[in-house]
């Protein structure tokens, strides 16, 4: 028998059309014509390009991204991929996953830089983008797939190796990798890349590396792979049988306790999530990233967890007979390094699209969506409620908790302010639908414990890499996100040095940012863990070199105000609360991008969350305040809980 497969093949090739381009302006192309849809609704995937040239890309995705804006131009409609230069290849990265974050990882952009340090500088924004679950687009350029040139400028010779470059150090950094070696491995990479970037499982960084003679390589393309493409954003069931489990033991419970994370955001179900907590009584803490799950004042919210949590959800946390863990990676600072659920009883059911976090903490392990897994739950807790004691305990932990942070907010007039008080002046003087962004130092921490979150997307604090330099460039792309939001980005004098460039990004493209810029002349969180940990705040402040070779002299003469006015910004100077009402009124009735400068004393710290984080010290010293910070350690470890108990085995 003669098979006709060959034929049928041959006569499908000769009905379709072919056009032809570079590999470049095929990817801009392709990526035009990109959609993900999620509950009937339709959105354009790639909302544009960041990209910084250089002789890896300019005359490759650089020419493909100026054909793309001119051919609109003539055509009187929008360019299939808008491009944005950014300042720092770093920060384009924060700034695109700033923006898919804001927009529940349903729309992202792309970003290119050229050959070797530009395109490594992407790095630690691939790692931010993969741990916190975050989708982006990386493009780096790489050197010449001939090597007809080689060595080439910036190009990383290996004796040992002539297919290794530089780009190679993106494979474990990013869910999915591809290099580009031929043209006709283009279409593969692309859709392998768009795979993962829309599945709320496996999203994280998605790179595609293409070397530069290849960008700018031509080749006839089937027009079919520029058709518009739709890629489902699934919300998996939970089965029936692991929920029924699920809820069987939650009816149990008589101390319950739901620790929402950022799933629950991401998928949209914050208000699955307050019907539920209405309907059981169930108190509710939140993650960094699930901060805003509940607003602060819901009667079942008892806000932030963990190490930097609320003093009322970690007393919940010590006395919990069940966690319900609902889309959250349980990181240490969410479960206090696995000191926060200390009852001996405990036990875990934990609702996760991803069965990595699902598993975590040990217990009953729902894999689904968080809306799907929360509204099958429901149902299945029948008339189930927490006693009406509970509920009075948890109301009365909440309400003394919202007294302190009451009294941290509380400043004198004319006083010097603290980080708290301005956090405070921040948080009253915005609107309910402002953005509050940040991401390291001692501001996180403060943020998540004092923080008063009224709207789901009102609180964007970067916490799964706590990246320095996050800031500026990821409030840029959470108001690229949204307009209709101010943007209020608490950032410390430490961060701000780290990377401050995307001010001028800000003023370029004409998006308002308002940046509270805290100068309290060093690292304040590092130096408050360094004291804790009986290192004395060594190496921590911005300090001159004494007689005696020490940095403890007086303090650099630093003017951060100058530096942000030199970007391009409007800066205002305040040293008071009344100073500081009277600059964020300035700020948020402009249009442009403002900083608010403000001195601070970084030895004044926020309410104690009387919680702990397993950092490890010293065990031999000759410093007295490492011993004692020593003994402090040791007896921490010995509330520590195993991932496997003797009960458990």
């Amino acid at each position: 028998m003669v098979s006709t497969a060959p034929k049928r093949a041959e006569k499908a090739a000769d009905t379709e059309g072919t056009v032809r381009l570079t590999v470049a302006q095929a990817t801009i192309r392709f990526l035009a014509a990109q959609y993900v849809e999620r509950d009937g609704e339709r959105t354009k995937f790639f909302a544009g390009a960041f990209g910084i040239f250089g002789h890896g890309n300019v005359a490759g995705l650089g020419q493909a991204l100026l054909q793309d804006e001119m051919e609109a131009a003539e055509a009187d409609r929008d360019p299939g991929v808008k491009y944005v230069l950014g300042r720092n290849e770093q920060a384009m990265v924060h700034s695109a996953v700033a923006y898919a974050r804001q927009k529940d990882r349903l729309q992202t952009w792309a970003v290119t830089a050229s050959v070797g340090p530009g395109s490594t500088n992407m790095l630690t924004g691939a790692a931010l983008a993969t741990i916190n679950r975050l989708p982006v687009l990386l493009l780096p350029a790489d050197t010449f797939a001939t090597r007809v040139s080689a060595p080439v400028l910036q190009e990383l010779e290996l004796p040992s190796s002539g297919d290794v470059t530089v780009n190679d150090a993106f494979k474990p950094l990013s869910r999915y990798f591809d290099r580009v070696w031929r043209p006709e491995q283009l279409p593969a990479a692309l859709l392998g890349a768009m795979r993962v970037l829309t599945d709320p499982v496996e999203t994280g960084a998605a790179t595609v590396s293409i070397p530069q003679d290849v960008q700018a390589e031509a080749h006839d393309w089937p027009e079919s792979l520029f058709a518009e493409r739709t890629w489902h954003v699934p919300r998996p069931l939970p089965e029936t049988s692991v929920i029924a489990r699920a809820a069987e033991v939650i009816r149990t419970a008589r101390k319950p306790l739901i620790v929402a994370g950022g799933g629950v955001v991401y998928s949209g179900a914050t208000e699955a999530l307050a019907a539920l907590c209405e309907q059981t009584g169930i108190p509710v803490g939140m993650s960094q990233a699930g901060k805003g799950a509940l607003s602060y004042d819901h009667p079942q919210c008892v806000g932030a967890i963990g190490s930097t949590g609320t003093t009322a959800a970690n007393a919940l946390a010590t006395e919990a007979d069940v966690v319900i863990g609902i889309g959250t990676r349980y990181s240490d600072f969410t479960s206090a390094s696995r000191t926060a659920f200390n009852n001996p009883d405990v036990r875990f059911v934990n609702i996760n699209v991803a069965s990595l976090d699902a598993v975590k903490q040990g217990g009953i392990s729902v894999v689904a969506d968080a809306r799907e897994g929360i509204e099958a739950l429901g149902p299945a807790l029948g008339d189930y409620q927490v006693s009406d004691d509970y509920r009075t305990r948890a109301a009365a932990l909440a309400k003394e908790w919202d007294d302190t942070v009451t009294a941290a907010y509380a400043v004198e007039d004319g006083a010097t302010l603290n980080q708290s008080q301005v956090i405070g002046l921040a948080n009253t003087l915005s609107d309910p639908r402002d953005v509050v962004v940040c991401a390291a130092g001692s501001m996180p921490g403060d943020l998540h414990k004092l923080w008063r979150t009224r709207d789901p997307k009102g609180y964007h604090v970067e916490y799964g890499y706590s990246c320095m330099g996050y800031e500026v460039a990821g409030g840029l792309g959470v108001r690229m996100a949204d307009e209709t939001r101010d943007v209020f980005v608490m950032v410390g004098d430490g961060s701000y040095l780290m990377m401050a460039t995307e001010l001028v990004t800000a003023v370029q493209e004409g998006i308002k940012v308002i940046v509270v810029l805290v100068q309290n002349h060093g690292f304040a969180s590092i130096g408050s863990l360094s004291e804790a940990l009986g290192s004395q705040r060594f190496g921590t402040a911005y300090r001159y070199r004494t007689g005696d070779g020490r940095l403890d002299g007086d303090k650099l003469p630093v003017d951060l105000a100058a530096n942000a006015a030199s970007l391009g910004a409007d800066v205002i100077k305040v040293g008071t609360a009344a100073e500081f009402a009277d600059a964020v009124k300035v700020a948020k009735a402009s249009e442009r991008t403002t900083v608010i400068h403000v001195e601070t004393d970084p030895l004044i710290g926020a309410p104690d969350s009387e919680s702990w984080w397993d950092v490890p010290v010293s065990e031999v010293s000759t410093l007295e305040s490492t011993q004692s910070a020593y003994q402090t350690y040791a007896d921490w470890k010995k509330i520590q809980r195993p991932l496997i108990r003797p009960s458990d085995s």
